[in-house]
């Protein structure tokens, strides 16, 4: 039997050989029943070692391909019939509701000449050194805990450590059995959504607000409802009867930067208790206030259970460590615990345990005062700046975080798609919208160093006056 196989330019001859011959059964080309050449004259036909060609039978017949008979030679199995190719549009589809979720961002993409993207830390000023050094420090003790299953939960000593934290930063009393280490707000949004809520539930996002919490809670068959935001936060009157769960970011409302007022917070926690609801607080950068301490969270002042608690890492160290932690009422831990146990068991040991170490010696409380100062001169500079787009953009009130928001009196679409053609990347408040979209832009200044905001926001403004937007 003449059988065509090509290992022009192959490296794994015995791969090749394997992949092109069941290739060919599979299509047809070498059908049941027919006898494949004895190893020795293909071995000789392709200039390769007959150990090769064996190799290949071997692992054709070991997954049923080929079936050897003593004496006869090596014969395509009855069961190898002919399958037809595969066509693109069948196979397994997913739920209807994966269709809605945009796909996420290029990992790599190369940086942008101007970097406004809102909640990028600056990552040129992470502590290498710090964290080589930890993280060697417990390699090297050889501790074999660290490198086997951990604790769902999250290593004893970084809960420890992150209670003690938010006691001190943000007047959050809790103590580290309340804790959970988890990767942030999306997976502490999906924990919670696991353990209190059914598919057709009803929850309840800011509008605007972040993205991935409604498309994390929609992709789980939830229903998600819009709720507006004035000036003293999230409109509690306008949340929809029957509501289970509320995600807020009552700190620094995001993206447009303002804080909830006292007067909503109570309302809003009043709310949570008549209407047996959870309220998910996502407190992503309190850490960097500018003005006074940070503002009394919705934690603080919940006297009956109502409210999870979200902090990240992501802004104040980096996103690709995926630390971040949740605070839960008691009744909630072990469920929740479970939860995560279920879904990726837990968070890295040896970085849980570098940054249990940073946080107890002191250097991440010093790298956040750090940080705090650099951001604020950034904070300063891009709001003196955004002067010279008085004529169409006016600044939001803000004194914390990593970015800025400024309202237009016009969709401002296009110039953020200009601005990202010519190496400035932004968002428009749009884009955070799900109900009726506000209109203006979006200035992260994470990433973005110092000297490099006014060229970028001159770069901007020609692009305006060139009619851009």
């Amino acid at each position: 039997m003449e059988i065509h196989i090509d290992l022009t330019g192959t490296r794994g001859h015995r791969d090749a050989i394997y992949r092109q011959l069941r290739a060919a059964i599979l299509a047809g080309r070498i059908r049941p029943g027919e006898a494949l050449p004895p190893t020795r004259e293909l071995a000789q036909r392709l200039a390769v070692s007959r150990t090769t060609v064996s190799a290949a039978y071997d692992r054709l017949t070991a997954e049923g391909f080929l079936a050897g008979r003593v004496g006869a030679g090596t014969f395509v199995t009855a069961s190898a019939a002919a399958r037809p190719e595969p066509s693109p549009v069948s196979g397994v589809r997913p739920l209807p509701e994966w269709d809605a979720v945009p796909p996420p961002p290029a990992p790599f993409a190369p940086a942008p000449e101007f970097d406004f993207r809102p909640g990028v830390p600056d990552l040129t000023r992470f502590p290498f050194d710090t964290w080589r050094r930890l993280v060697t420090q417990r390699l090297r003790a050889g501790q074999a805990d660290l490198m086997t299953y951990g604790d769902p939960q999250g290593l004893a000593s970084l809960r420890t450590e992150i209670a003690r934290h938010v006691a001190v930063s943000r007047d959050v009393r809790a103590n580290a059995a309340q804790v959970v280490v988890t990767a942030g707000a999306q997976q502490t949004t999906d924990l919670v959504a696991r353990v209190l809520l059914r598919t057709g539930d009803l929850a309840a996002v800011e509008d605007p607000g972040y993205p991935p919490p409604r498309l994390v809670l929609a992709a789980r068959g939830i229903r998600v409802a819009p709720v507006p935001v004035d000036a003293s936060g999230i409109v509690v009157g306008a949340i929809p009867a029957g509501t289970r769960l509320v995600y807020v970011t009552p700190s620094h409302q995001y993206p447009l930067g303002l804080s909830m007022s006292l007067d909503r917070r109570l309302e809003l926690l009043d709310w949570a208790e008549r209407n047996d609801a959870v309220l998910v607080e996502d407190d992503y950068d309190t850490e960097f206030r500018y003005t006074g301490r940070p503002l009394e969270p919705l934690h603080s002042l919940d006297s009956r259970g109502r409210v999870v608690y979200v902090g990240s890492f992501s802004k104040v160290l980096s996103p690709a460590l995926r630390l971040g932690f949740l605070i839960a009422p008691p009744s909630l831990v072990p469920a929740l615990v479970k939860a995560r146990y279920l879904t990726d068991w837990h968070a890295p040991n040896v970085e849980q345990a570098a940054l249990a170490a940073f946080m107890a010696e002191g250097g991440f409380a010093r790298h956040v005062r750090r940080m705090r100062k650099v951001y604020r001169e950034r904070h300063e500079l891009l709001s003196r700046s955004l002067a010279s787009f008085a004529d169409f953009l006016t600044p939001l009130p803000s004194s914390a975080g990593l970015h800025l928001s400024a309202v237009a009196p016009s969709d401002c679409g296009p110039l953020v798609r200009a601005a990202r053609r010519h190496g400035v990347r932004l968002y428009s408040l749009g884009d955070f919208g799900v109900g009726e979209r506000r209109h203006g832009l979006v200035f992260g200044y994470g990433a973005v160093a110092a000297e490099r905001i006014e060229p970028g926001l001159a770069r901007l403004r020609a692009l305006a006056d060139g009619g851009a937007a």
